[in-house]
């Protein structure tokens, strides 16, 4: 751990009760734990939002939902499949993502055509390409004090305006355009405790990597609230504020809250929305799962270091430990891509400095008003250089862009030898200045995942991203590309006062008012595709495990790849074929091996007997489970895949790492751990099921067979513990599976076989 995190975070490791969101009670007694608890932030929130009657069971209807252009399609494709008619709350449908059109000819476009027509059809808002990134128009336009917004985007996050978000695969947003609801358990609440202020050179992203580093190896935060409160709140910005609850995503926290104050309020004024803003804060007497210490004076220029945003570091720390850091890294490399390539950070290093090649400043995270200005106010003046290292920045919004044109911001970039682009979250995701082989990005994006900067391991190529602080990427790019933290810098960083002008929406944005057209048809592209048959829950299952994978977090980029892909994510089956492709390019043929013998059965289970008989592995499997479970027949056991993984679904919504399991003939996976609950649902919501086993219990390794007796009746019974047996060389040997918690409608969904089954029966 950082000893320069460890200094200005503090974790208290119990509960504590908090007096008006700023004094910590020592003394306890006479205290009510039960009734302080609803003195929170978050759940007085929740509970205006709930339907259930029970706050223990929660069944949430929000107020609106957003999504980009690699999850729409699906989504609405989803619902329509589902009886769609017209959506029942405002609905966002932004283009950041595949906003380019550079891959595929035609494809990325047909999203587009398909998402403005969708908006006319069922009523939504349809924002156009290089308008604005998701977050920051659903900052801008949705968000409000008190609201919930649901996305299918992991990073919706809007707490510091006092809107509860939560980013969530494409079927819970379904469910919501269904009139269905988001079912939890009430979650935990943690109080993230501010004191102090920052110091010159640090920004919102520093702060961000020092609270990622401190909380998500340990899981302080997991599927809980964050709550932002005390009195080092007052010292920020409302900009400042949303550069960190933007990246409290990476905890693997559910969701997040701030208190609001006159900053919050000056925000909507000059948005326009003034009415969109009240007063939260926490009881008088308010009662936390976990207390976070900042001390935001502490806290120093940071970078996360490839490949997780949790390797936190002052940077400070690095350059005096430069080939220590360095060995680290290189060795998370090995862990992520094992012997396929050479990785080698400390070529990077120019007489015992480190060299980076790029510098981004993008996004939801990046791209906001006051730290593009703070990096035309480093780079004023300075030149990058003609060198290796380059810069590029993207804002936001184009009410962003606007004004930084107007402030001279854009010129100080411009003359220093920066490249000013379009609102658009490529460089988040790997489809945008991909940096060449080996090569050292430095980034205030979202995500320095493997792979996130558009390299690709499975073809001999990598490069790698840590993130920074717009200030401090400003800083080094002034120091041509030697890595230096604003803080070593004498210069003056202005205060620019923001002016939105709303008018650049009202001409491009196409805003149905909430009036469905009936008659209008949605467009359909030639790669956008209906989902496929999926056979409900069978009897019994006979699955084959078809990867199994050992590292101790597996991220949804390695069980679906992003970039390039994300243009196939409209069509079900031509995206499954880049399915696990960076991690386990064999997955995808044993997986089609496996669904040959399911097609099989449903169509007629004679062809599928004919099948078994030519495969003696297959046979001779079969000819085994029938021995001990002569009630097993080809009617009532389901053929299928699964995959284990340590600890599956680590970072983003999409929805497509279970969907492209599923559409192969996936039907579960087996793990040690769940990353994120997103990650979980999403498996349930495609008719998989999320298998627990216990950690150094596995009785099986990958291509062995696995019979589960009698699961439907289980899932059903809803049992606690699933009898499983591996079936090898003419043995079964007996172990246990756990399902976890399931509400009784997720159970239903994974009988009828998926959600889109589930809505239709």
């Amino acid at each position: 751990m950082s000893a320069s995190v460890d200094k200005c975070i503090k974790v208290k490791g119990s509960g504590v009760f908090i007096r008006n969101g700023e004094e910590i009670i020592e003394n306890t007694a006479g205290l009510d734990k039960d009734e302080a608890l609803k003195g929170t932030i978050a759940y007085s929130i929740l509970k205006d939002h709930n339907t259930s009657g029970s706050m223990d069971e929660l069944k949430i209807k929000f107020d609106c939902l957003t999504s980009h252009d690699i999850t729409f399609v699906g989504i609405i494709q989803t619902a329509r499949a589902s009886g769609l008619k017209k959506f029942p709350i405002p609905y966002v449908l932004t283009n950041c993502h595949n906003s380019l059109c550079a891959v595929g000819g035609t494809i990325n476009e047909d999203d587009h055509v398909f998402g403005l027509s969708a908006a006319r059809k069922y009523g939504g808002v349809y924002v156009p390409p290089h308008q604005a990134v998701i977050h920051q128009y659903a900052r801008e336009m949705l968000s409000g004090c008190g609201k919930m917004i649901l996305g299918s985007d992991s990073h919706t996050r809007y707490g510091a305006l006092g809107t509860m978000a939560m980013g969530e695969g494409g079927p819970e947003l379904v469910k919501q355009l269904l009139s269905q609801t988001y079912d939890i358990k009430r979650p935990g609440v943690v109080a993230i405790y501010l004191t102090g202020k920052p110091g010159y050179g640090v920004g919102p992203q520093d702060v961000a990597i020092a609270l990622i580093g401190k909380l998500f190896a340990a899981g302080t935060v997991k599927n809980k609230v964050m709550e932002f409160i005390g009195p080092g709140v007052g010292s920020l910005s409302a900009d400042f504020r949303i550069g960190i609850d933007v990246m409290t995503t990476e905890t693997t926290c559910l969701s997040s809250i701030w208190r609001t104050d006159e900053n919050i309020h000056e925000w909507f004024e000059i948005h326009g929305r003034e009415s969109e803003y009240k007063e939260l804060k926490p009881a008088e007497t308010a009662y936390y799962d976990e207390l976070v210490e900042v001390d935001l004076s502490e806290v120093k220029p940071m970078i996360a270091m490839p490949f997780h945003p949790s390797n936190a570091y002052s940077i400070d720390e690095v350059n005096e430990n430069l080939d220590g850091v360095l060995k680290e890294a290189e060795e998370r490399a090995k862990v992520s891509f094992g012997e396929n390539v050479s990785f080698d950070l400390h070529s990077k290093i120019r007489d015992g400095r480190l060299l980076t090649d790029q510098g981004i400043i993008a996004g939801c995270a990046g791209g906001g008003f006051e730290n593009i200005c703070a990096a035309a106010d480093i780079l004023d003046g300075a030149d990058i250089g003609n060198q290796e290292f380059t810069m590029s920045v993207y804002p936001a919004s184009m009410p962003v862009y606007a004004e930084l044109v107007k402030n001279g911001s854009f010129t100080k970039l411009l003359d220093a030898g920066v490249v000013i682009k379009t609102c658009f979250c490529g460089p988040c995701f790997g489809a945008g200045d991909t940096p060449a082989n080996n090569a050292f990005s430095i980034r205030h994006s979202t995500r320095n995942f493997p792979n996130r900067e558009g390299s690709k391991v499975q073809n001999g190529q990598v490069s790698s991203v840590a993130l920074m602080d717009a200030r401090s990427i400003a800083a080094t790019a002034a120091n041509k590309g030697i890595l230096t933290g604003a803080d070593k810098l004498d210069i003056k960083l202005g205060k620019y006062k923001y002016f939105f002008d709303s008018t650049i929406y009202k001409k491009r944005v196409f805003d149905s008012k909430g009036n469905a057209d009936g008659k209008a048809e949605v467009i359909l592209g030639p790669n956008i595709k209906d989902w496929p048959e999926m056979a409900a829950l069978t009897d019994n299952l006979l699955l084959k495990i078809v990867s199994e994978i050992h590292d101790p977090v597996t991220t949804t980029d390695e069980l679906i790849p992003s970039g390039e892909t994300s243009s196939y994510r409209s069509n079900p089956l031509g995206l499954a074929e880049f399915a696990l492709s960076r991690k386990d390019p064999e997955y995808v043929g044993r997986a089609k091996e496996v669904q040959a013998y399911e097609k099989a059965r449903e169509e007629d289970t004679e062809k599928l007997s004919e099948m078994i008989e030519k495969n003696a592995g297959m046979r001779s499997v079969w000819d085994t489970v029938k021995s001990r479970f002569a009630e097993a027949d080809l009617n009532n056991t389901g053929i299928g895949s699964a995959i284990f993984a340590v600890k599956p679904g680590d970072g983003s919504a999409r929805e497509q790492a279970a969907s492209v399991q599923k559409v192969l003939g996936g039907w579960a996976n087996i793990a040690n751990e769940y990353a994120t609950k997103r990650y979980r649902s999403n498996l349930i919501n495609w008719g998989m099921l999320p298998f627990l086993i216990k950690e150094g219990d596995l009785p099986f390794k990958n291509l062995d067979h696995i019979f589960i007796p009698g699961i439907r009746s289980a899932v059903e019974n809803k049992d606690d513990n699933i009898r499983a047996y591996t079936v090898k060389d003419g043995e079964m040997k007996e172990f246990e599976l756990a399902l976890g918690d399931l509400t009784d409608e997720e159970r239903k969904i994974i009988l009828d076989g998926c959600l889109i089954n589930y809505n239709r029966v």
